[in-house]
């Protein structure tokens, strides 16, 4: 077996939550997204963070805002929607209930808090 492939495929399974929990926070440019992303060792390209961002604003979770650069062109900012802040509410759910889970599996069958 491919270990690289199976850690690609865990962090593929997990990234859109952790860039949604940064947007929440406020919103993001995306070059920050990556930055912050690489700090916590979960390493994501710009060519694989801005079709996830198309999407999820074509999904109506997110929308941005541009803001002019003093270095540059203008920037994209993004920011979640009232919808997008539900999408991560459930994600939420889902990652305590697979954490917990994941947990009590990997601790010899140990009961872990809710």
């Amino acid at each position: 077996m491919n270990i690289e492939n199976t850690q690609s495929q865990m962090r593929k399974g997990i990234l859109e939550f952790c860039i949604l929990s940064i947007i929440r926070r406020g919103e993001a440019y995306p070059s920050d997204i990556v930055e912050e992303m690489k700090g916590a060792k979960l390493h994501i390209l710009e060519g694989t963070l801005y079709p996830l961002l198309t999407r999820l604003k074509n999904a109506e979770m997110l929308t941005y805002r541009w803001v002019e650069s003093s270095s540059g062109p203008p920037r994209k900012y993004f920011l979640l929607t009232e919808k997008g802040e539900a999408f991560y509410g459930e994600l939420e759910q889902t990652w305590q209930e697979l954490s917990n889970g994941v947990n009590a599996l990997t601790n010899g069958g140990a009961e872990t808090p809710s």
